[in-house]
């Protein structure tokens, strides 16, 4: 009898990631590397010293990325988090030690993640922060595509004036008219949810305001729907 084995792909990280940088920050630069790599039908195991410097959830949230960097599946080796695990659930911790050998390597040291966004369309497709605004005229000017709308120079300054609810208010290119979070990769992350919310908080103290109510979302599988004031939304961020 035979069997094809899938690939192995080693993905090395060190160092340890910058105050400030997310696992959703990190989980798309992942994103972004394998991508670039190719890794369709593959393994991809991740190892290294930095292994040690990332928490249980944010390793569940790589592992749940795999989708979208197109692996069959990606995994930790198992190390002391493992062996807490399994002393925890009434289990033997002792593990054989071998040398590891992959099909191909890949390294990232965790030191060098920075904050960063997706898109407009894809999640491979990484911006950093600090080219966000840049990045998105451009993507106007570009022809239609997945990092373009082709929208003409004229139109892009253009203002749409409406009535909701009585009141007077408008909508232009870049309007945030969704609030959402409704990335599984997001939820499972208790720091990720928890730093959305201190951001709402932080953004309503600082005298963010809305002009229009949002439609917000969260989470897949447990979508909840609401039209809410601007002055409640670091209410309901925070609650959810």
């Amino acid at each position: 009898m035979s069997m094809v084995l899938p690939g192995v792909v080693g993905f090395k990280l060190s160092g340890k990631l910058r105050n400030g940088v997310t696992a959703t920050d990190l989980v798309l630069t992942v994103t972004q590397i394998l991508r670039k790599h190719g890794v369709v039908g593959k393994f991809v195991e991740f190892y290294g010293d930095g292994v040690g410097k990332i928490s249980l959830a944010d390793r569940a949230t790589i592992g749940n990325m795999s989708p979208e960097y197109g692996a069959t599946m990606g995994f930790f080796p198992v190390d002391h988090v493992t062996l807490q695990y399994l002393e925890l659930t009434g289990r033997s911790n002792e593990t054989p030690q071998q040398e590891r050998v992959y099909s191909s390597y890949l390294h990232l040291d965790l030191a060098d993640v920075e904050p960063c966004v997706s898109g407009p369309k894809r999640p491979h497709d990484r911006v950093p922060l600090k080219e966000m605004k840049a990045d998105w005229h451009s993507c106007l000017d570009n022809k239609v595509g997945f990092k373009g709308f082709a929208v003409p120079k004229e139109a892009q300054a253009k203002v749409a004036n409406f009535s909701f609810h009585g009141q007077p208010a408008e909508i232009k290119h870049g309007s945030v008219v969704i609030a959402a979070i409704t990335s599984c990769t997001n939820t499972s992350n208790p720091s990720v949810m928890l730093g959305a919310g201190l951001v709402a908080k932080k953004a309503s103290e600082l005298g963010l305001k809305t002009l229009l109510r949002l439609l917000c979302f969260l989470g897949t599988g447990i979508l909840r729907v609401a039209f809410i004031p601007s002055q409640e939304l670091t209410t309901l961020l925070l609650l959810l």
